[in-house]
C-alpha cells in the first residue's frame, strides 16, 4: 500500500454500471486506483468489491469522502459498504491460554512489521505466557476464568479491551468458549484458529486419535467467531500431508506449525481490509 490511500469494501445486488461508478468517482476527484478486485456470486446475484486508491492527488478532503461516496455511489447502488484509510491500524488483543506457538508467531511477525496493526495487549486465563508478552513489550493481563466466575471474568475482559481501544480480538489457542454477549461486542472482529479434525476426532487428544486412525492430511481453519461454536465465516484454511512414518509428536509439531501460518494469514487479510462477510461466508480479496 502507498503512504496514503483509501480502501472501499462493498457488496450489493449485481447490476450494470457498478465498476464504472466507483472508478469514475475516483477519477473525477483526481485519485489513482492502486488495487481493484471484484467478484460476483451468480447464485445470489451479489456483487463484491475491494477498491483502493491513492490520496496523494485526491481533491476531496478525507472528512468529506464518506458523504460524497454515499451521495454518488454507495447510496444509489444500495451498497453495504465500509471505508477505511490505510493509516487506520486495527488495535489487536491476543487471547491465549497455555499453548504458546500462535502467540509467539504473531508477536514476532508484529515486531518484524508484517502486521498492519498494533498489538494493544495479551490476555490469558492462565499466568504462563506473561513472560512472552513482556519479552515483546506488550501489556499482559491475567484474568482467571472458571465456570462460576465466567460472567464476571468476561465483564472484566471487556472492560480491559475498551480501556485499551481494542477493535479486533485474536484467539491464539484460547481454550474458553466466549459468551454471546462477548461475541456481540465484536461482530466479524474475533478471529479464531483450530485444527480441522472435528467432528471426526473430538476431545483433548485429537492428534493422538488421528494418528491411531492413520489420517493422511492435517488441516487448520481460521474463522470469525459467532454464537455457533466453530461455525463462523471461514477466512483461511490449509493442509499438510502426514504419513505412517510420522509419530504423534510429528503430528502435533506439523499441526502447530500449520495453525501458526493459517492464523497469521487470516490476521493479515483482516488487518489489510481484504475480507467481506456475507451469509456466514467470506469473500477474501487476496
Amino acid at each position: 500500500m502507498t503512504d496514503s490511500s483509501a480502501i472501499l469494501l462493498a457488496h450489493c445486488p449485481d447490476q450494470p454500471g457498478l465498476v464504472r461508478a466507483v472508478a469514475g468517482f475516483i477519477h473525477d476527484h483526481g485519485g489513482n486506483i492502486i488495487h481493484f478486485d471484484q467478484h460476483v456470486d451468480s447464485a445470489r446475484n451479489v456483487f463484491f468489491m475491494r477498491a483502493e486508491w491513492s490520496l496523494e492527488d485526491f481533491t476531496l478532503p478525507q472528512g468529506e469522502l464518506a458523504a460524497a461516496l454515499a451521495s454518488r455511489v454507495t447510496g444509489p447502488f444500495e451498497m453495504n459498504w465500509q471505508l477505511w484509510m490505510n493509516d487506520q491500524r486495527p488495535r489487536l488483543a491476543i487471547l491465549v491460554s497455555r499453548d504458546h506457538h500462535c502467540l509467539y508467531d504473531l508477536l514476532s511477525r508484529h515486531e518484524a512489521g508484517e502486521l498492519a496493526a498494533d498489538i494493544a495487549l495479551v490476555m490469558s486465563n492462565h499466568p504462563d505466557l506473561g513472560t512472552a508478552a513482556t519479552r515483546f513489550n506488550v501489556p499482559f493481563f491475567h484474568l482467571p476464568v472458571t465456570a462460576a466466575t465466567k460472567p464476571a471474568a468476561e465483564a472484566a475482559q471487556l472492560q480491559v479491551l475498551r480501556d485499551h481501544g481494542v477493535d479486533t480480538v485474536v484467539l491464539a489457542r484460547y481454550m474458553q468458549v466466549l459468551s454471546p454477549t462477548f461475541v456481540a461486542r465484536y461482530p466479524d472482529r474475533i478471529i479464531n484458529i483450530h485444527h480441522s479434525f472435528l467432528p471426526a476426532f473430538p476431545g483433548a487428544r485429537p492428534y493422538h486419535s488421528a494418528h491411531a486412525r492413520g489420517v493422511k492430511i492435517i488441516g487448520a481453519t481460521s474463522h470469525y467467531v459467532t454464537d455457533e461454536l466453530d461455525e463462523g465465516p471461514i477466512i483461511h484454511q490449509d493442509v499438510v500431508k502426514v504419513t505412517h512414518k510420522d509419530s504423534v509428536a510429528d503430528f502435533i509439531r506439523k499441526g502447530r506449525d500449520l495453525e501458526k501460518i493459517v492464523l497469521s494469514k487470516a490476521v493479515w487479510f483482516h488487518t489489510r481490509r481484504r475480507v467481506l462477510t456475507y451469509h456466514n461466508k467470506t469473500v477474501v480479496f487476496d
